[in-house]
């Protein structure tokens, strides 16, 4: 086992994963930028070392610096959380080079995967179902538009290195086309410094399901059951379920088999995600990979009691997993609600500030995963996520009641968020029905938005 790892991130992953670490009796070195100088992950960490300025340019992407801040401390393995390096097939490369430890999948592996053409190619090799569209990558409008001809619209524009719903624009006719195709360039090329992309069939308002996936050295492939994560506003994820209540107990064998399936195809180890669309008629296909660990992993963690940051620990040391298919349990449901810095009432816009007052709650079967504390000041040069609530129980109108109480608990005051916005999907009959898709925040949001603006003018007068 490791002696000490250095954590390639910031805020709450960072912390998730310093916890674990102590956990296993392993020092830690955490990174920090010169804006994260008061941070959490800062205080709990063994040692830390500043590595940049306040860009994520400048220090959390910054490779020379961080790989220097590993070797100075002497470090034998860096664990890249999510978001900026973890899906670096060059960092990760980088580091076997300098003699440490990737704890996540092989560079080969992440640059073959994190490229979604190349992977749509694998997958369609082991004759794992895709979304249908173009064969390769799309260069020209002219491509495109041959290929939308052949497939048929609405189509999806996708950057075939992009991630986070970045680098992806819907087109439903020839006219929506051409903005769509530059629109979706000029964005990957800003993001990923890569614009080349690909096209698929638009599978309109299906369900978000993932697999969540371990792989060893030894060959030992398993998932741990699949995450619903439909709630999304623009690709971006708000809340996470499971199990889905669209998928029965014969739908996730088949499921989670070609999700295993899909693992082994790209000769993947460590912890990763196997993504795929269902469609209304029960229908699924392949979409894409995630070599990391996702943000909603506790999801599944409290579900199976199975730490995955340990797992990936263990796995990257070399060791076998503790655990075969046939002993994963689902036990119950569990939800997580993602907190974000932002204003709904003003089109989500980031509202980084001070937190002048902090309550998280608790209580049974409630989690509160955050880097935030009392005077804490969020940064606009990072992403808006302040906390994940996840609550677990033994069925799913239980969990959603537990989750009500629990963001009826939290108190954060000095910086607008998207609280009270959570709070009313949890009343919201189709959510509460479990009837909703990827289009479910699209249908409801102007319902949601005159709901919240009550709630706002409510407390203001209190």
């Amino acid at each position: 086992m490791f002696k000490k790892i250095l954590i390639a991130n910031r805020g709450e992953i960072a912390l998730r994963i310093i916890r674990c670490c102590r956990e296993l009796g392993i020092d830690t070195v955490a990174v920090y930028s010169t804006a994260d100088e008061a941070s959490l992950h800062v205080e709990l960490a063994t040692e830390a070392v500043c590595i940049g300025g306040p860009k994520a340019a400048d220090s959390y992407l910054n490779i020379r610096n961080i790989l220097s801040a590993a070797m100075y401390t002497g470090c034998e393995a860096i664990h890249p959380g999510f978001g900026f390096l973890s899906e670096n097939s060059e960092f990760a490369a980088l580091c076997r080079e300098c003699g440490l430890v990737f704890i996540g999948p092989d560079a080969g592996v992440i640059e073959k995967m994190g490229n979604k053409a190349a992977a749509r190619s694998l997958m369609m090799e082991n004759h794992i179902p895709v979304v249908p569209g173009s064969e390769g990558y799309v260069t020209t409008l002219e491509e495109a538009e041959k290929t939308a001809a052949r497939i048929g619209y609405p189509v999806l524009v996708k950057a075939a290195a992009g991630g986070g719903g970045r680098g992806m624009r819907k087109a439903f006719c020839k006219e929506e086309l051409k903005s769509a195709f530059s629109s979706a360039k000029a964005e990957a090329k800003a993001c990923f410094g890569n614009n080349d992309m690909y096209m698929e069939k638009l599978i309109v308002n299906p369900k978000h399901i993932e697999f969540q996936i371990l792989a060893d050295s030894f060959g030992n492939v398993i998932h741990l059951g699949e995450r619903d994560c439909s709630i999304q506003r623009k690709n971006q994820k708000l809340i996470e379920e499971s199990p889905s209540k669209a998928i029965n107990k014969e739908l996730r064998k088949v499921m989670g088999g070609i999700a295993v399936k899909a693992a082994k195809a790209a000769g993947y180890k460590n912890a990763g995600t196997i993504e795929f669309v269902l469609d209304q008629t029960g229908d699924f296909y392949f979409i894409e990979m995630n070599t990391r660990i996702q943000v909603e992993h506790p999801v599944t963690e409290m579900i199976t009691g199975i730490d995955l940051i340990k797992e990936q620990i263990r796995i990257a040391a070399g060791l076998p997993m503790k655990y075969k298919q046939e002993e994963i349990r689902l036990e119950g449901y569990a939800m997580e609600c993602r907190i974000n810095a932002e204003d709904p009432a003003k089109n989500f816009r980031p509202s980084p500030g001070t937190v002048d007052f902090l309550h998280l709650p608790a209580g049974y079967g409630v989690r509160v995963d955050t880097a935030l504390y009392n005077g804490y000041t969020t940064s606009p040069f990072y992403d808006s996520m302040m906390a994940k609530v996840i609550v677990h129980g033994k069925s799913r109108l239980e969990v959603i009641r537990r989750m009500r109480r629990a963001l009826e608990e939290m108190v954060i005051e000095g910086v607008v968020t998207n609280l009270d916005l959570q709070h009313l999907i949890l009343y919201q009959p189709d959510f509460m029905r479990g009837n909703y898709n990827t289009g479910f925040i699209e249908k409801h949001l102007a319902e949601l938005l005159k709901l919240h603006e009550e709630v706002y003018q409510c407390k203001k007068s209190q």
